[in-house]
């Protein structure tokens, strides 16, 4: 792995992480338009590290109410992180391959993304139309649940699908917005010990140094860290758009993307990554 590679995918991570226009579309889209590899699993996991280190520095005050009485907030968290838990672990195999091998990946990138762009600016029209009162409960806890397991998929946005189904439920911007961080937290962290035990159990995290050289350390501690300090600007510039509610440039951006993606399938630029 080259250096300039762990820069954008660090860039990219952490810009795309937070911001409603999924992360993992962007890192299949580079993956396999540009032939930027993801570096290995060890890379990979150091890369979503960064972006969690990120929402705990904005959010840490929140995450230490988290463990106090009567613990209802933590309740929810739970509860929401389920259904990604679960379909993330059934269809974890599927994604990989399709993300690495599918010939027709870029027309299912575009559909996603336009999936997206459809939530996002049809979200935009409700939330000016109406006044967003209702707190932080079952009613605004469980789409938001539901919308962050759909995001597993490639270029299905976790903050914009978890966002816009906690506005579009009736839920407050701010408390919704702040929720859909946490919810990164679980998520995350459980993506990153699992990945963590099986890489090296099965020694794929120790292969990963062998097969990418003497630079491989110094592409990991700048993936580290750009993800994480471009990903904590990303969640405030996030919570500044969630207060006006504009979203229509993220969706405009998805379309022009999606566009992108058939115009390079149909050349047949979408590389096979073995």
């Amino acid at each position: 792995m080259k250096i300039w590679q762990a820069i954008i995918l660090g860039l990219v991570q952490g810009l795309t992480e937070f911001l409603p226009v999924s992360s993992s579309g962007h890192l299949v889209f580079l993956q396999r338009v540009l032939g930027i590899q993801e570096g290995g699993l060890f890379f990979n996991i150091i890369l979503h590290l960064g972006t969690l280190v990120a929402v705990c520095v904005v959010f840490w005050r929140d995450i230490l109410e988290l463990f106090k009485k009567p613990f209802k907030t933590l309740g929810y968290l739970v509860i929401a992180s389920i259904p990604a838990a679960v379909i993330g672990l059934l269809l974890e195999d599927v994604i990989d391959g399709m993300s690495n091998e599918f010939k027709y990946i870029g027309i299912i990138l575009a559909v996603f993304f336009l999936i997206t762009a459809s939530v996002l600016f049809v979200t935009e029209i409700v939330a000016k139309k109406r006044e967003n009162v209702l707190p932080l409960c079952w009613r605004t806890v469980l789409p938001m649940g539901f919308a962050q397991a759909i995001a597993v998929l490639p270029g299905i946005s976790r903050s914009g699908s978890t966002i816009c189904a906690g506005m579009l439920a009736g839920g407050k911007r701010e408390e919704v917005a702040k929720f859909s961080f946490l919810m990164s937290i679980p998520v995350i962290l459980g993506s990153f010990v699992i990945s963590l035990i099986k890489g090296l159990v099965k020694g794929e995290i120790q292969q990963d140094f062998i097969d990418n050289g003497s630079t491989y350390g110094w592409c990991v501690a700048l993936g580290f860290v750009i993800s994480a300090l471009v990903g904590l600007f990303a969640v405030k510039v996030m919570l500044k758009v969630i207060q006006k509610a504009n979203y229509k440039w993220f969706s405009l951006y998805l379309v022009l993307l999606a566009i992108t993606c058939i115009v390079l399938q149909c050349c047949g630029l979408f590389k096979v990554i073995a």
